[in-house]
């Protein structure tokens, strides 16, 4: 195989970079992102481009020409920049990566990191959506998400390749940064005053298993990848020892300012889990993945409250 894995800076992208090195299927590994990767890699070539660079993005993966395209490129808000710089990145970089590894000529597989927000939160959302759920998103995220799914979809079809849409749950970890987990590791966290609807999240690692998976399986479709359980916003902040501020209505607007001024901005997307709720069924992630996720959703929840004190303050950068 000939990989190109894009996102290959960020956390999950150098975890699932550590990967692939070690796998000897992999002929070649190439990646890109806008930082670069946070451990060493002894066999990956990587350049630093921001995916908003489509031509020059495109031009590289074109020249690699990949048989496998890793695409986890895709920018969450506030957890590695803001909203409207992840949304653009998100929406260039898909494309770019996707002209890229079709014009090479090679492609045999695209593996996409996508997420459960896809599914929405909307009236007729079912509580825990399976693969056959039709996404319907009622987050910015969401819809970003969404929209690199199609394009996915669309470039695979083009190259007679297959297209795996792993669709993680919200992913949490130790010096992971996500709005989510830098949230839940403050001393006092804006909870709905009803305690909120139960959520799920995946571990890092398991969620980084997963796509290494997708490479060498190559399923054609959605797969959800979630840990098991859940917990509601005001059973996370009891896990960690944190105090719940009960927030409704106009209150979430003043709650996201004393977050962001706390190093924990709360975008659109975490509001909605806290209120509403995350959960999908992940159980058909062992038949098409060969693989579970081995952390439950409260074990991760706890495992954020374990490594470093919870305190971000002005002047202080949040180093999850």
């Amino acid at each position: 195989m000939r990989v190109v894995l894009t996102g290959m800076g960020g956390a999950l992208g150098t975890l699932v970079a550590r990967a692939l090195e070690a796998d000897p299927e992999v002929e070649a590994l190439f990646g890109l992102d806008v930082e670069p990767p946070r451990r060493h890699l002894e066999r990956a070539e990587f350049h630093r481009v921001d995916p908003r660079d489509t031509d020059r993005a495109t031009a590289l993966i074109e020249t690699f020409a990949p048989t496998v395209l890793v695409h986890l490129g895709v920018y969450e808000p506030y957890a590695r920049t803001d909203p409207p710089r992840a949304m653009m990145r998100t929406a260039s970089g898909t494309i770019a990566a996707l002209e890229g590894a079709v014009r090479g000529g090679a492609l045999e597989s695209v593996v996409l990191r996508s997420g459960i927000e896809v599914y929405g939160r909307g009236p007729a959302t079912p509580t825990r959506p399976d693969e056959g759920t039709a996404p319907d998103p009622t987050c910015p995220f969401g819809e970003s998400l969404l929209h690199a799914e199609r394009v996915a979809r669309d470039g695979a079809a083009r190259a007679g390749a297959t297209a795996a849409l792993v669709r993680l749950a919200p992913v949490v970890g130790p010096h992971f940064p996500t709005p989510l987990g830098r949230l839940l590791r403050l001393p006092a966290v804006p909870v709905p005053i009803t305690g909120g609807r139960p959520f799920c999240v995946v571990h890092q690692d398991d969620a980084a298993a997963a796509l290494v998976a997708a490479v060498s399986r190559r399923p054609d479709g959605p797969v959800n990848v979630v840990g098991r359980g859940a917990v509601t916003a005001l059973e996370a902040v009891r896990i960690g020892g944190g105090v719940p501020l009960f927030t409704w209505g106009p209150g979430w607007r003043i709650a996201a300012a004393t977050t962001e001024v706390a190093g924990a901005p709360l975008p659109d997307h975490v509001v909605e889990l806290l209120t509403r709720g995350r959960l999908a069924d992940g159980s058909r992630a062992h038949e098409v993945l060969g693989v579970v996720p081995t952390h439950s959703t409260v074990q991760v929840v706890g495992h954020l409250h374990e490594w470093a004190d919870r305190w971000f303050g002005p002047g202080r950068q949040a180093t999850a």
